[in-house]
């Protein structure tokens, strides 16, 4: 099963629709005649990086076009130029307009976290050093945020709560400090789950260190003070970088040596990437009112 298949995503893409639909859309049935057929284009506006395109097909068929071809000319993952044509669609006229504007709404965000994700990406080609997610998602999105993370070439960290333990400063608070939580974490997780906790000081990373965490997260350290912890971590460790992480600055952070980057832009702040569904009619027949 793909994520496009998940039984959360289906009811996403219902909710969309419904949203979008509401008791019908008026103009489309005043204005063009059911029997009507015609071909769609999705097609970029701007250059961007490719994913959520399957999202299209689950759409169309939910808005009742069952007979509708529908060819993709690119892949998930792969970049394009303004002016690709990306998706073609043959169906009913009416029901390419119904679906056209959830359609596009979907794959515009998708694909502004793929290009966004691809740059951080890019930036980082030469060290050892991952670009990963977080999980500061739009609410509802998220298996779709992450998919579109993965596709561009980054990597996922928690998909939620549930998965993984991660040791925030409340929770270090809340356990009595570093050590008392993370022992408190190893005591209880399951064999197979990885302990990580944040750290925002070198002396921190000693008393993880010393209690067994097998992931240090250096939240919000200079690019010299991430330089000593990576030495001082010397591979006991998967050691993670996060905290106001930018282009800019993303280069010197992994050439420190740490294993992962994650950056919150990817998700909460990836602008959308510019599509248009352009139609051609396949019957030609005068407009409604005309001789």
């Amino acid at each position: 099963m793909t994520v496009f298949d998940l039984p959360a995503v289906r009811a996403l893409i219902d909710a969309a629709l419904a949203e979008d639909i509401g008791r019908g859309d008026l103009t489309t049935q005043l204005t063009v005649p059911s029997e009507l057929r015609a071909t769609a284009a999705i097609v970029a506006k701007q250059d961007g990086v490719l994913a959520g395109a399957p999202l299209v097909d689950r759409i169309v068929a939910a808005v009742g076009a069952c007979d509708a071809v529908i060819t993709h000319h690119a892949s998930d993952g792969a970049a394009f130029a303004a002016g690709a044509r990306l998706i073609s669609i043959e169906g009913g006229a009416a029901d390419l307009l119904v679906a056209e504007r959830t359609a596009l709404n979907f794959v515009q965000h998708l694909c502004g976290v793929a290009t966004l994700t691809r740059r951080f990406v890019d930036a980082v080609a030469g060290t050892r050093a991952r670009v990963v997610d977080t999980r500061k998602t739009t609410p509802g999105l998220r298996a779709l945020e992450k998919y579109a993370v993965r596709a561009s070439g980054g990597y996922n960290h928690r998909l939620g709560l549930d998965d993984g333990i991660l040791i925030k400063d409340n929770h270090i608070l809340a356990a009595g400090g570093v050590a008392a939580a993370v022992t408190a974490a190893r005591r209880g997780a399951p064999h197979t789950t990885r302990v990580q906790i944040e750290c925002a000081s070198l002396a921190q990373v000693d008393e993880a260190l010393a209690a067994g965490a097998d992931a240090i997260l250096l939240d919000n350290m200079s690019v010299e003070q991430l330089a000593a912890a990576v030495r001082r971590i010397a591979g006991r460790a998967v050691v993670e970088a996060s905290g106001g992480v930018t282009l800019a600055t993303i280069r010197d952070i992994a050439q420190t040596g740490v294993d992962l980057i994650s950056v919150g832009a990817l998700t909460h702040s990836a602008p959308a990437i510019d599509l248009s569904m352009k139609i051609q009619l396949r019957v030609g027949r005068a407009p409604r009112g005309t001789a």
